[in-house]
């Protein structure tokens, strides 16, 4: 009997429990048909019913919209933005603007903000009737505000944009709230916008982008307290903008730094434990008393979980825009913290400058420096420059390349300004005056940051730039200093600089940094070493070449150890072009070792007339000679006290390219043979009076000019010379059989024929071989 009764008390619970699963799923199945029946019944958007639908038909008023609007949207779905998303970052633009305008209103009047005291922006979408809706607790617009600002031009000032359009003019002129919100119509068929003002019921505006528009009381009385709704109703192909993780992306691109909270209605996953089953009837022996079971000793068995989805609000921009905080409250802590989300480097900053600009346009920006170069240089000519601009917040653009020159493109930072157009498309802010004004300011505080940073001075955001650096230190030329640091990074881009930037090129050469033949292996600045110069010294001395090695050993440096005057070393590909480029610093001309035309002022000019010209007359036989000889290969052959203890030197034409730039311009890739001919210097071969080589070849050409010995040893002068200089020698044939004979001559051979091979006799082999097998033999029978 109990057990009939326990069987009953079972399939009642049974039932019971199908019948909850049947209602839940009943349930699910009704808002999964929800949207679909909504669309059937009129509702377009979620928030409203069939019945809400057919008040507003009833009620709205139609409205036209000006010629200059239709003209405008017409203008800004065709042509304007490049780009859809930017629909959405004009929205929140709009939707901040609102907020902050009720915030300041709020400090003297704080019924304003009623029951409603958050501050915030929401996003939610509706995959089934194909909505995405964009809310805020901002001021709200009243009916007229509705009509005014969203139905003509008269308050966002783009009438006379659509003017000065019509004229060819600049589209920087474009105004500021009506443009943004027109975006809109890039991927939205139609737009329904809900808004309460405290001084205001709430209406509803809607247009499908027609010439035409209309208003209507919310019949649903203040179902937002304050602020504004949009909801745009999607183009097929926008749909991409349900998705949450594109609009969480555009969002943290966009929006990140907007002052707001900005949240967004997504779904999140997460693990719950299920219920427990329900416990087991108890079992009962004949009599029907309970059985007590016995305690299970196994393992309990771990709770069962299932994965569940949950709709809510989740805030997207959590960064803060501490470019807008005074720069006295802001921690380094702070701005490497800053640095790292804006740059995404692993790495600490190297210095920053933080700063407001005033006076003909207005912003605030904060610039960094790295630490490292990374792979800059190998890709710097499509590397664009990484400072984000923002316009009160929004970004704009997060690769601007008008912002900085190509040349600081490892800087990275913000610029925010409130003097720029928002609603307007990248392409247009490029020609924007404003934005020239903003990129030399920039320019120049830049230049300033990395002057204070070589000088060893704090940077100061308030320091006149253009204030005299006496009295100051120069750079340190230990190698821990911040700025050898910096140099040894960049130092690429500050030369690159002096080529580009010819207005900045005197700050630019002041930062410049050079090892020299006096610097033991350390750095030094031009200032510095026109510090260090000789009284009677008047030109900065520099030689270029292939290594630091190459330009130590090289026989230029000969007179300038024996006259004690400072060499300052290019070894670096660019070098050579920044020097040329800059051409003098401080007054003092740049000159090259291996130019020709060089003069020391220590030395009496009228003697050393006197005794070139006698040095002349005594060599003129070989040089008249050796220009013979060497046609096609050297411009002229003279005689100098250029070197001390080499016999010669070949040495290029002062305009001309060196020997280092020829070995640069013959390695380029894309080399032209023919137009590298073209460009190779007229070289001029220049020998040393006092050497006992070139003392004694003379006489050889006295005694017998056409000799072979002769002209191979005046042909060894010049190819010493030539290899020497950094030159690359042209014909090795010729080169080597020349050295071959002159080896010759010194071992005093008649002849370079080869002597007679060695003659093998074939007995000698078959005798060995014979020998080979009886030995093979023997062994053989031993085993």
């Amino acid at each position: 009997m109990r057990f009939a009764f326990s069987s009953v008390i079972l399939l009642i619970a049974c039932l019971v429990a199908i019948n909850l699963n049947f209602v839940q799923y009943a349930h699910a199945q009704e808002a999964a048909v929800a949207s679909e029946d909504a669309v059937s019944d009129g509702v377009i958007m979620d928030g409203m019913t069939a019945e809400d639908e057919k008040a507003i038909e009833s009620t709205k008023e139609s409205f036209v919209f000006q010629a200059e609007v239709n003209r405008l949207m017409d203008i800004i779905i065709n042509s304007l933005y490049k780009n859809k998303e930017v629909f959405l970052r004009e929205l929140i633009s709009n939707a901040s603007d609102a907020l902050d305008k009720i915030r300041f209103l709020s400090i003297s009047a704080a019924e304003l903000l009623g029951d409603k005291k958050e501050f915030g922006i929401w996003i939610s979408f509706n995959e089934k009737l194909k909505t995405l809706t964009i809310r805020d607790t901002g001021v709200g617009m009243t009916r007229n505000e509705l009509v005014n600002n969203l139905g003509t031009l008269a308050k966002s000032g783009t009438k006379k944009f659509l003017e000065t359009l019509s004229e060819g003019g600049d589209m920087g002129l474009i105004g500021q709230f009506g443009v943004g919100f027109y975006s809109v119509y890039l991927v939205a068929d139609k737009v329904r916008v809900v808004t309460k003002n405290h001084d205001d019921e709430q209406y509803i505006w809607e247009s499908t982008a027609d010439s035409s528009f209309t208003i209507a009381k919310d019949p649903r009385g203040n179902t937002l307290g304050r602020g504004t709704e949009i909801t745009l109703m999607l183009k097929e192909d926008a749909v991409e903008f349900l998705k949450q993780e594109k609009l969480e992306e555009i969002v943290a691109h966009h929006s990140e730094f907007i002052t707001f909270p900005i949240y967004l209605y997504k779904k999140t996953s997460e693990v719950v434990e299920v219920a427990p089953a329900e416990p087991k009837e108890p079992k009962v022996d004949e009599n029907g008393l309970e059985i007590e079971e016995e305690d299970d000793e196994e393992e309990k068995k771990a709770p069962e979980t299932e994965k569940v989805d949950k709709w809510d609000y989740h805030r997207l921009n959590g960064n803060v825009a501490i470019w807008s905080r005074d720069k006295d409250s802001i921690t380094d802590e702070e701005y490497q913290k800053f640095y790292k989300v804006i740059s995404k480097d692993t790495n600490d900053a190297q210095d920053w400058i933080h700063f407001k600009a005033e006076g003909e346009v207005e912003f605030k920006s904060i610039i960094f420096i790295p630490k490292e170069a990374g792979i800059l240089y190998d890709e710097y000519q499509n590397r664009k420059v990484q400072v984000k601009l923002y316009v009160r917040k929004v970004l704009i653009q997060d690769d601007f390349e008008d912002l900085l020159p190509r040349y600081l493109n490892f800087i990275k930072g913000v610029v925010d300004s409130d003097d720029l157009p928002l609603n307007v498309s990248r392409e247009t802010l490029q020609q924007h005056k404003i934005l020239k004004v903003m990129s030399k300011k920039l320019v120049r505080k830049v230049l300033e940051m990395l002057r204070k940073m070589a000088t060893g001075k704090k940077v100061s955001a308030e320091d006149d730039e253009e204030a005299s650096t006496e009295g100051e230190a120069l750079a340190l030329d230990d190698p821990e200093h911040p700025y050898i640091k910096f140099w040894e990074q960049f130092g690429k881009s500050i030369k690159m600089g002096i080529m580009e930037d010819t207005a900045n090129k005197g700050k630019l050469a002041k930062l410049v940094r050079f090892k020299s033949s006096k610097s033991d292996g350390k750095y030094t600045s031009l200032e510095n070493y026109v510090k260090g110069m000789a009284t009677w010294q008047k030109e900065i001395y520099y030689i270029a070449a292939e290594s630091l090695e190459a330009a130590m050993k090289s026989p230029f440096m000969e007179v300038a150890r024996k006259k004690n005057i400072e060499v300052l070393y290019l070894p670096d590909p660019i070098d050579e072009y920044a020097i040329q480029q800059m051409g003098d610093f401080d007054g003092h001309k740049l000159q090259s070792l291996t130019k020709e035309g060089l003069k020391f002022a220590d030395e009496d000019e009228d003697v050393q007339k006197k005794r070139i010209k006698a040095y002349r007359e005594t060599f003129k036989p070989l040089t008249k000679f050796m220009k013979e000889l060497f046609s096609g290969k050297v411009a002229k052959v003279t005689v100098s006290q250029r070197v001390e203890n080499s016999p010669s030197v070949i040495v290029t034409s002062q305009y001309g390219h060196s020997a280092n730039m020829e070995r640069i311009v013959r390695a380029q890739t894309f080399a032209n043979p023919e137009a590298y001919k073209m460009m190779m210097a007229s070289k001029t071969l220049e020998l040393n009076p006092r050497h006992p080589i070139i003392v004694k070849l003379n006489a050889l050409v006295k005694k017998d000019a056409e000799a072979q010995s002769t002209k191979d040893l005046a042909y060894m002068v010049y190819d010493s010379a030539l290899l020497s200089s950094g030159f690359q020698h042209e014909d090795v044939e010729d080169f080597t059989q020349r050295v071959q004979r002159v080896l010759a001559s010194s071992l005093k051979l008649d002849s370079l024929e080869l002597e007679e091979e060695l003659v093998i006799e074939p007995e000698e082999e078959e005798e060995e071989e014979e020998s080979e097998d009886n030995t093979e033999s023997a062994a053989h029978d031993e085993f």
